[in-house]
């Protein structure tokens, strides 16, 4: 029955749906063919591979499911250790005294009696301005309170034989007073046509020259006095409490890594709003003349010490959202412990919280690590 339908349904068909129809089938078997023929190479090639080169079949090993894996950490014991609390701020070196040299009156500059980086004393004139009006004025008020003065001498024997009233008398008396206080105003003002050195130290580079016209408020020059130096610097606020009168700190320059004394002489009483931190001022020896007012120097300042600090490798800690954490080695596993910190030195953190003498502390390959992650440590640093 099955072929007559097949022959019934081949025989309905038109010449040209023959044709096509027996193409299709010639190529699906030339296809099947040449697929049969490929599917024989390639068996045939497995069996020479396998036969004759057994040793260069790679081995599929395989897996070991749900058996975790162990992290090669490092490890550190924490011990008790001497702790010096030092911080490390930047500072800035200033003259002990230092004052711009200007004039107080108006004239031309007569004479400058200092050179450029010398060393003058206390009280030296420096420079001279034209006061000759000035000196006139004075040679005629001390001519009129000579005058006055041998006046009153003779009203003054007049009152004792009752010659003048008293009023008559006190009204000259008055002259008298008024013309010494004119000299003595005058001399004042003569006073300040010189500049005299207000201390001993060392001048800096004129700004003028002699004959030149100078006001008050002219710059002149610059005075300072750098020995000894203060040392100017910014303490955070949470050390203020440990910052002393008299406290010692070391410091060193920019031209070399000699490092320098310095004394704690007084303390800012007020903390800057805007910065939070409290200003000190050092003073130091410049004997030796190499340091210079301005320059930038860094500060090592112990603010004190501790015998029995806990102190741990800082690449140990692990920011948290609400403070910080360390993994702790405990039975073979990662532990999580959450720790409070205090100081830190160049390479360690202090642990105030958290941690006691003994625990092994995880040093490295914390990223990798879990609560709970095998471990197994590479070293113990001590």
């Amino acid at each position: 029955m099955p072929k007559t339908r097949g022959f019934f349904f081949f025989s309905v068909l038109t010449l040209n749906q023959k044709l096509f129809l027996c193409l299709i089938v010639l190529y699906s078997m030339k296809t099947l063919r040449n697929v049969l023929i490929l599917v024989l190479v390639i068996a045939t090639l497995v069996i020479i591979k396998i036969k004759f080169f057994p040793g260069n079949t790679p081995q599929v090993m395989p897996q070991q499911q749900g058996k975790p894996q162990a992290v090669t950490v490092t490890a550190y014991i924490v011990k008790p250790e001497k702790l010096n609390n030092k911080i490390y701020i930047s500072g800035t070196l200033l003259s002990n005294e230092e004052v711009t040299l200007m004039p107080e009156i108006a004239g031309k500059v007569t004479r400058i009696y200092f050179k450029e980086g010398s060393t003058v004393k206390k009280g030296d004139v420096l420079l001279t301005i034209n006061d000759i009006e000035l000196q006139a004025q004075l040679k005629k008020l001390q001519v009129q309170e000579k005058l006055v003065a041998e006046q009153e001498a003779r009203q003054k024997k007049l009152l004792a034989i009752n010659g003048i009233s008293q009023e008559e008398y006190d009204v000259m008396l008055s002259q008298v007073n008024a013309t010494a206080a004119d000299v003595e105003l005058l001399r004042a003002q003569i006073s300040k046509s010189q500049i005299t050195a207000p201390f001993d130290g060392k001048i800096g580079l004129k700004n003028i020259s002699e004959g030149s016209y100078v006001t008050p408020g002219t710059p002149i020059a610059t005075m300072q006095q750098s020995d000894p130096m203060k040392l100017d610097f910014y303490v955070p606020e949470k050390y203020v409490s440990l910052v002393k009168v008299n406290g010692k700190l070391t410091f060193t320059t920019e031209v070399g890594n000699e490092k320098h004394d310095a004394v704690v002489m007084a303390i800012e009483p007020k903390v800057d709003a805007a910065t939070r931190t409290i200003q000190v001022r050092a003073k130091t020896d410049n004997k030796s003349g190499n340091l210079f007012s301005g320059s930038f120097v860094r500060i090592e300042f112990s603010l004190e010490e501790s015998e029995n600090a806990l102190m741990i490798p800082t690449e140990s800690i692990i920011p948290i959202l609400k403070g910080q954490k360390v993994f702790v080695a405990r039975g073979g596993k990662a532990e999580e412990v959450k720790v409070e910190t205090g100081l830190r030195s160049e390479n360690k953190v202090q642990i105030l919280k958290g941690l006691t003498v003994g625990d092994t502390v995880i040093a490295t390959g914390i990223m990798q690590l879990k609560p709970g992650s095998l471990l197994r440590i590479q070293s113990i640093n001590e």
